[in-house]
């Protein structure tokens, strides 16, 4: 397996006393999940996703319908433990599609991931989320949506009724990516630009992490604050040729 750097940094941030957040950062899953604030038992949720995509990675040869077939287990564990609808969750997944490796990103709620490449910083996800709508239906701006009051209203969660399941994009990895996973607790507080740049100026993953949380503690981290940096340095020849999917922007 091609060697990967990771990073992860959570803190509960200033106004919070409980950190509702979980995180993975494993040998070929990387993800967040986000306890939905104002519950009690919400890092009691985001914990079983993190520990059903834990189990996960412990397989080899984990292919994309096992990743969908993970999030479906921590749905029914939710719901058994009534705990449905109290967490987001997002990441990212190495996985192999007719012998060659693949990305798999995955999202239901509004923790990101973004993609860090020479060109650009680009986010791969799409928010569930009332602010998101309204960009969608052109009643707010993409700043307007960082200060809108009811930000942090999410329309899809992980377990609750109507559940339609993540949103999941497929593409080839490519030499010196950069993913950047996190919980709105970071993208509440600091713009893509201030991403970007944080990211670029820290070669190593770890680093990059935790100058992400420390730099959303200094605006004012009003929410639980996670972030996983993921860095593919190396990409087998093989992987390159003979794809027909993308990393694309949502935008």
């Amino acid at each position: 397996m091609t060697a990967i750097s990771t990073g992860l940094t959570t803190h509960p941030g200033v106004v919070r006393e409980v950190n509702e957040d979980n995180a993975i950062a494993g040998r070929r899953v990387f993800a967040v999940a986000d306890g939905v604030g104002g519950h009690a038992a919400g890092e009691v949720a985001s914990a079983v996703v993190v520990e059903r995509l834990r189990e996960l990675d412990q397989v080899d040869g984990v292919v994309p319908d096992d990743v969908r077939a993970a999030l479906a287990d921590a749905r029914r564990a939710l719901v058994e433990a009534e705990h449905g609808g109290m967490t987001t969750a997002a990441g990212i997944a190495l996985v192999t599609v007719s012998e060659r490796p693949h990305w798999v990103v995955f999202n239901i709620g509004d923790s990101r991931v973004y993609r860090l490449d020479e060109a650009r910083l680009a986010q791969l996800t799409v928010d569930h989320s009332e602010a998101q709508e309204l960009v969608d239906a052109g009643l707010l701006t993409e700043d307007e949506a960082r200060r809108y009051p009811r930000r942090n209203v999410v329309t899809r969660v992980l377990g609750n009724d109507g559940d339609v399941g993540p949103d999941m994009w497929l593409f080839p990895p490519s030499a010196g990516e950069r993913f950047l996973i996190c919980t709105d607790g970071l993208t509440n507080e600091v713009p893509d630009s201030g991403l970007e740049e944080v990211l670029r100026r820290h070669g190593g993953a770890r680093e990059a992490a935790a100058a992400l949380v420390e730099l959303a503690v200094a605006c004012g981290a009003r929410d639980n604050v996670t972030a996983v940096v993921v860095d593919y340095p190396v990409v087998a020849e093989a992987a390159a040729a003979g794809c027909d999917t993308v990393p694309r922007s949502p935008r």
